[in-house]
Order: C-alpha cells, then sequence, then structure tokens
C-alpha cells in the first residue's frame, strides 16, 4: 500500500499531530508531532504549511433533487406546510435525466465544500423513478465521495387528505419491494464502507404507522439504518395530534423507532421529557440551522439533545430550503443561530459545531470508522488555505474557518485519494454540468 506524509499542518484539528499524518492506503497510518518523520520510508510527501486540516466532513440530511428548485418563486418566503403544498406539484414533474443532473451537482458541491461523507434522503419515487437509488450510487462511486443513500418513500397522498400528489406516491408492498432490493444490492456493513443504505419514510404526515414498522423489521434484518423528518415544525405537532391522536415521539415509539438505529432530521419542537427520551434510546438528531432558519421552523436544542444521550449531527436539508448544499458554509450558520439560541457567546463554540460536523455526524450514522482524525481509522480529510482577504488577520487557523466564513476546501482526501485537488475536482467539467443542470430546472417553471 502507498504512503503519503501530509507534512507540517499550518493546524490541524487532531492531537498530537502537528508534525502532520501518514496516510497508509485507505488509513490513517500514524500522527506526528512537531518535528518528527514517518517511522517507514513514503512515496509521497505533501507539504502542507498553509493548510488548516480537518476530518472530513459529514452530511446527515439533504434532498439532493431540490437543487432544481433553489429560490423558487412559487415557495420563497412561506413556512414548511405552506412551502410543501407549492413545491409538491413542482417536484412530481421531475424525471431520471433531472434527478441524475441534481445528484452530481450536489455530490460534487457537497465535495468541493470539504464534505467527504453525503447523505440523501430522497421520497420522490414514483413512476420513471424507481431506479433514484441506483443512480445515486453511480454518481456517488464517479465521484469517489462516500455516500448513504437512503430509500425514502410517501406512501400517503392527496386521496388520503395528505400533501403529496397522487402520481408522486408508492403503495407499501412496492416501497418495502424496492427497499429490500437496494439493500441486498448496495449496503456494505464493512467497516471503511463507501455506500451504505438507510430506510427514511419521509414524515408522520405521508406514511402510515404499518410501513413504518415493516422498515424497522427489514433495518433490523439487514442491519441498517432508519431515517425521518421529525419535530420540524409545530404545525406538525398539531398535525399528529389530531390526526394520528399522539405527538410525534410518541408516534416514533409506536413505530418500533424509538431505538438506536434512528437518527431524525430537525428535531425542533420536542418537549423536555421527550428529549430524554429519545436520549435514553440513543436516537440521533440531524441539525439543520440554515433550513431552520429559512422557515422560520424552530431552533433545535442541541445541548440538552445532547445531554441526553442522542447524537447530534448537521445537514445542509434540501436545496430548495437551504438554497445551498455547502457543509462548511452549514458549520458556521451553527455556530450563529446556537448562539443567539441560547442567548451565549461562550456555550457554544467553533470546536462544538465541527464535532457536529464530523465525530456527531458519524454517530448518526452509525459509523466508528469515520469522523476524526486518528490511528485506524479512513483517511477522509477536508484541507483548507486562509490565503483570502476574509482571513487576513486571523489569530487561530481553526477558528478562523468557523467564524471568517471558509467555505470551499483546496484539498479532500476520501479513503486515502484525492478528490480534491487546488478547489477543483480532477476531471470534472463543473461548466458543462451547470449548463445542464440549469436547463433541467427551468423545466421547473
Amino acid at each position: 500500500m502507498s504512503r503519503t506524509w501530509i507534512r507540517s499542518p499550518l493546524a490541524i484539528l487532531a492531537e498530537g499531530a502537528g508534525g502532520g499524518l501518514v496516510i497508509e492506503g485507505s488509513r490513517i497510518a500514524e500522527l506526528l508531532p512537531p518535528g518528527a518523520a514517518p517511522s517507514g520510508p513514503v512515496d509521497e510527501t505533501f507539504d502542507a504549511s498553509r493548510h488548516v486540516v480537518l476530518p472530513g466532513l459529514i452530511n446527515t440530511h439533504h434532498h439532493f433533487f431540490q437543487t432544481l428548485s433553489r429560490a423558487h418563486p412559487r415557495a420563497r418566503d412561506r413556512e414548511l406546510f405552506p412551502w410543501l403544498v407549492a413545491n409538491f406539484p413542482v417536484w412530481a414533474r421531475l424525471d431520471r435525466d433531472m434527478f441524475r443532473l441534481a445528484a452530481r451537482l450536489a455530490f460534487a458541491e457537497l465535495l468541493l465544500s470539504g464534505c467527504t461523507t453525503a447523505m440523501d434522503h430522497n421520497y420522490m419515487v414514483f413512476g420513471g423513478l424507481e431506479d433514484a437509488v441506483d443512480i445515486e450510487v453511480q454518481e456517488a462511486r464517479a465521484l469517489g465521495i462516500r455516500a448513504t443513500i437512503t430509500r425514502g418513500s410517501l406512501e400517503q397522498s392527496q386521496k388520503d387528505g395528505r400533501m403529496p400528489p397522487d402520481t408522486a406516491v408508492q403503495d407499501r408492498d412496492t416501497i418495502l419491494a424496492d427497499s429490500e432490493r437496494v439493500l441486498a444490492a448496495y449496503h456494505d456493513r464493512s467497516d471503511g464502507a463507501m455506500i451504505q443504505i438507510a430506510l427514511a419514510p419521509c414524515t408522520p404526515f405521508t406514511n402510515s404507522v404499518e410501513l413504518m414498522r415493516e422498515s424497522a423489521a427489514l433495518a433490523e434484518t439487514y442491519d441498517c439504518r432508519l431515517h425521518t423528518h421529525l419535530g420540524e415544525t409545530q404545525d406538525e405537532n398539531d398535525f399528529c395530534l389530531t390526526t394520528l391522536g399522539y405527538r410525534p415521539v410518541d408516534w416514533l415509539d409506536d413505530c418500533h423507532w424509538l431505538q438506536p438505529r434512528v437518527w431524525l432530521a430537525h428535531g425542533i419542537h420536542f418537549s423536555g421529557e421527550e428529549i430524554r427520551k429519545l436520549g435514553r434510546h440513543g436516537v440521533g438528531v440531524c441539525h439543520c440551522p440554515t433550513s431552520n432558519a429559512v422557515l422560520a421552523s424552530g431552533f433545535c436544542k442541541t445541548l440538552e439533545l445532547e445531554a441526553a444521550g442522542a447524537p447530534v449531527g448537521l445537514g445542509v436539508d434540501g436545496a430548495a430550503s437551504n438554497d445551498s448544499s455547502n457543509l462548511m458554509e452549514e458549520v458556521r450558520h451553527a455556530l450563529m443561530v446556537n448562539r443567539l439560541g441560547y442567548m451565549s457567546a461562550g456555550r457554544v463554540t467553533h470546536r462544538d459545531v465541527l464535532r457536529w460536523a464530523t465525530e456527531g455526524s458519524a454517530r448518526c450514522l452509525g459509523r466508528s470508522d469515520i469522523g476524526r482524525i486518528a490511528v485506524g481509522m479512513q483517511a477522509d480529510l477536508a484541507m483548507f488555505k486562509l490565503d483570502e482577504l476574509r482571513f487576513s488577520g486571523a489569530h487561530d487557523p481553526v477558528a478562523a474557518l468557523v467564524h471568517c466564513g471558509a467555505s470551499r476546501a483546496d484539498r479532500v482526501m476520501v479513503a486515502g485519494l484525492w478528490r480534491v485537488i487546488d478547489g477543483a475536482i480532477p476531471g470534472f467539467d463543473s461548466a458543462g454540468l451547470i449548463a445542464e443542470h440549469s436547463a433541467a430546472a427551468r423545466r421547473f417553471f
């Protein structure tokens, strides 16, 4: 296996690694204190003296197809439920060529922001898009990014008194059969896996308890994760009480989803007892600060969730409610939103939000092989330069990435291979993709 020495970084988010680290194959083999040299010969030495080195960032909630409906005039300036009512008829016009372009662009945008593990919650699986998971796996493999792809679903539609168009949903048997198909085809449980599959019925207001329970049983059989939206808005709480007869966390319990396989998107409107209940059962929460702010959904109690034992990760959420797929920008937004929400400048620091985007996100995805720079871990790294005007005068390089607004990585390594070099993806036609993707997006008007 080839050995690479990433030498003398300007700063590194790891203890005892001031002299850099040695990569052997796909793993971190050594951490070197300042002035130390590798224990054996290396095949490549990369001078990192101008780079701040972070563990690769890990995104734990997104909707790739929504890159085609950023800042859409029908949905601007609305809160979640009216936003969904405006968007669902637009998204129902999605086809597989549009979907492929959306996935390719989202993966590339995330990778360029320093994200080495991408997750997508795609629930637009209907006639003509039956191979949505297959398409995303192909696109992830082409870029060399690590990915957790969810087999999402919409089961209930306007005919059932719910929001999605009747053409955008599938019946329970179809959903479960395809869930088994993609799990058998792509879910890799091994250490260092590049592709994993999770099951992700969309929401309490689009999926039945029966589908949720059967998905939980499949997850047990195939040893995979489970994901859904929960506690995003007060409207959702009201819907659950009025229509289902209980609050969202009780719904989760009834669905057999109060378990460590589960991580939730948003997790805003939980009571103190519900937070403690989620923590006792090891249920994770993906914090989506930008989307929550854009849709005025509320404030996720990140510190209370962590204190209760719930893993907290970070996600950009859909590009139609964030309007970006940049995870490094999301890190900064997490700092600002949490300081404002807690009315404190000291309770949440730059290291906290970086931890959510790395170790916390890895825990949400059920992975112990990524999220930290340590010997034996996968060699997933995001490396940033501080050579722009915004960083001039910064005294703490790691803090500067967050406080001064880093947004684009200079180098990104996934499983020991360089996937971003000099701020670009080698061989990737960004201009061509923008032209095709923009043309596809115009079909949503």
